[in-house]
């Protein structure tokens, strides 16, 4: 079985990210804590939207056996530019791919709770490998921020969930910084 858990303002608040990241690729937008600032000597060079899913398994706790939770599997999201053009997908590593067929791995650095509790947090990670040339090859930061729903559907799942999946709805703005210099290739 599956379960998919739908926040009641997610299509409202979808709304309102795709308008607020429209001038956002020349200048990141305020309110960012000072934990999940780019690194200095990074320049933002790619904003995109992300929607889709976060995905969780129920599986056991790996200290004891006897409690189950909600893990994450991984994100699965299409990531959209300004004008609301697709220009690639996000999944488990964390994964960026571009419609270009390059893709940046990313790995956490830093993370706050965001401006909504009921959203997962937001992130700073650090590029950890790169594949491919192209728009993603010279990204050497990226931050996850704005995030809309995307929790699992609560802490402790049971043994008869075991293995079953929850897709919970989530969007988010994510800002792809190459470090000074860098060739980006863009959309």
């Amino acid at each position: 079985m599956t379960h998919v858990r739908l926040p009641a303002a997610i299509s409202a608040l979808l709304g309102v990210l795709a308008c607020s990241c429209a001038g956002a690729q020349d200048q990141p937008l305020p309110g960012i804590p000072p934990k999940l600032q780019a690194p200095a000597g990074q320049t933002l060079v790619l904003t995109a939207r992300a929607q889709g899913f976060q995905v969780y398994i129920c599986s056991a706790d790996k200290a004891d056996a006897t409690r189950w939770h909600w893990t994450l599997k991984g994100p699965e999201a299409d990531l959209f530019d300004a004008k609301g053009a697709k220009i690639g997908t996000h999944y488990a590593g964390p994964t960026w791919e571009s419609t270009d067929g390059s893709r940046v791995v990313g790995e956490v650095l830093a993370k706050d709770d965001g401006l909504d509790p009921d959203a997962i947090p937001w992130l700073l990670l650090a590029a950890k490998s790169h594949a491919g040339k192209g728009s993603m090859d010279a990204i050497a930061s990226i931050q996850r921020v704005f995030t809309v729903g995307g929790k699992p559907p609560g802490l402790d799942c049971s043994a008869a969930e075991n293995g079953e999946v929850s897709r919970s709805p989530y969007a988010a703005t994510y800002y792809f910084y190459a470090k000074e210099g860098g060739a980006v290739v863009a959309h």
